[in-house]
């Protein structure tokens, strides 16, 4: 069984068992989570979307690590005009473990 949910502005296709790296959450390291905002839930050739959201449906995740990304570097130039800028961005991410779907 998988579902696809949305968080964070983005969209995830996850199955049970599946460690997936979404947006920053506000949860604590251990906590669990339970999305609501399940658009399709699948399952051995039958799917199922949701008018925007399945009704019932849960996608439930233990937090696993609090952490933020590889750092990502923004250079900017411009040629003959002696102008550099660089400036670098860290995102913050969520780590979390699929326990259950439930629809």
């Amino acid at each position: 069984m998988y579902a696809i949910i949305a968080t964070g502005g983005k969209q995830y296709r996850v199955s049970e068992g599946d460690v997936v790296r979404v947006e920053k959450l506000d949860a604590e390291v251990g906590s669990t989570y339970s999305f609501d905002q399940v658009l399709a839930v699948g399952e051995e050739g039958k799917l199922e979307f949701g008018k925007p959201v399945v009704e019932g449906a849960v996608v439930k995740a233990t937090v696993q690590k609090q952490a933020r990304a590889r750092k990502v570097i923004v250079y900017k130039y411009k040629p003959k005009t002696g102008y550099h800028k660089k400036n670098g961005h860290r995102q913050c991410f969520t780590e979390l473990k699929i326990d259950s779907i439930t629809k």
